[in-house]
């Protein structure tokens, strides 16, 4: 198993001492560092900055929304942080949602499955560099044509020879035939509020798109990078009810009442009543009630808690369930230490 420290993105106000987070995580082995976006700070501008005082841990992004940039916007970034940390990135993608894709970026979200798969085949056009880049879908057309074109566009290569021809691509998928079209055409895998207990379920996934004819990878060179909370403590119930409030976002808040992907990787969890229950509380603005709502299990079963040899058996049980890197956030460089020494 290895470890990966998530930044995510900013609050309110620009964070402090991430830079000594990083550092420290590189020191204690880790194997990678992730950025985020949402709709404030971006992702690559953090992670560059980041990224310029390692040497050696793996620079992702986890995630990139697609509808933030057009597909050769993302593939520039991409390569050139890629040549700036000597073939470290990795890039993580993600469709985001309606309310955010519409609401932020002014697009329709129509079709993410067919979106994703145009937007990867560009991005890997521009850094094979085997031919000016060209796309005949309806999603990026490439040149364009359509209403208000010059009619003089032009298909170009890129100007910088990419350091990497294939740029590892992660994506972040949360339903099955997402979770399917990762395995076919991505290199890794972002679950969010990943558990064991489903592994059986999303191996199904995974294995249909490994079977599917054309797939870039197999289980044993595919990649599974699961968020999920370490924490080592002798007082499990206080970090439960802690991370209930954040939870009750999660599953009532995001999105909209009746569009909310998250909830929805709860409901597949069994967990359906209760996401009713904590949706009807948190929208009418009973947020504390709708925290206290959820039972310990449903995080516990999503969070590695306990004392350092629970926790290493714990971590033993997620990579039986195929998970390969487990994305951490810390709070502190000693937070840091403490979950290298689990290794």
């Amino acid at each position: 198993m290895k470890f990966g420290l998530q930044i995510g993105y900013w609050g309110a106000e620009l964070p402090v001492g991430q830079r000594e987070l990083v550092a420290a995580a590189e020191e204690c082995g880790f194997d990678s560092v992730f950025t985020a976006e949402a709709w404030g700070s971006d992702a690559y501008t953090p992670l560059a900055w980041l990224g310029s005082d390692t040497e050696r841990i793996r620079l992702g992004t986890s995630v990139l929304q697609l509808s933030a940039r057009t597909p050769t916007a993302c593939a520039m970034a991409a390569l050139t942080l890629d040549h700036l940390s000597g073939g470290r990135h990795i890039v993580g993608l993600g469709v985001s949602g309606p309310q955010v894709v519409e609401g932020w970026y002014g697009q329709p979200f129509a079709k993410p499955l067919a979106r994703t798969r145009e937007y990867i085949d560009i991005m890997r056009q521009v850094w094979a560099r085997e031919a000016p880049v060209a796309s005949s879908g309806p999603h990026y057309p490439l040149p364009y044509t359509g209403p208000g074109s010059t009619g003089l566009g032009k298909t170009l290569k890129p100007i910088v020879h990419p350091l990497r021809r294939d740029i590892p691509i992660f994506l972040g998928a949360e339903g099955p035939k997402n979770i399917a079209l990762t395995a076919e055409i991505a290199d890794g895998w972002l679950p969010l509020f990943f558990t064991p207990r489903m592994a059986d379920m999303y191996n199904a996934w995974l294995d249909e798109g490994f079977a599917r004819p054309g797939a870039r990878r197999s289980r044993e060179d595919f990649e599974v990078c699961a968020t999920a909370q370490i924490y080592l403590t002798d007082d499990p119930a206080a970090v439960l009810n802690g991370l209930k409030p954040v939870t009750a976002l999660y599953m009532g808040g995001m999105g909209s009442e009746d569009t909310n992907f998250h909830a929805e990787v709860y409901r597949r969890m069994g967990y359906g009543e209760l996401v009713d229950e904590v949706t009807a509380l948190f929208r009418s603005g009973r947020k504390e009630e709708a925290a206290a709502a959820i039972p310990d299990e449903v995080i516990s079963e999503s969070t590695l808690i306990g004392d350092a040899d629970s926790v290493r058996e714990q971590i033993r049980v997620w990579e039986a369930a195929g998970v390969t890197t487990l994305l951490v956030s810390a709070g502190s460089v000693q937070q840091i230490r403490d979950i290298a020494t689990l290794a």
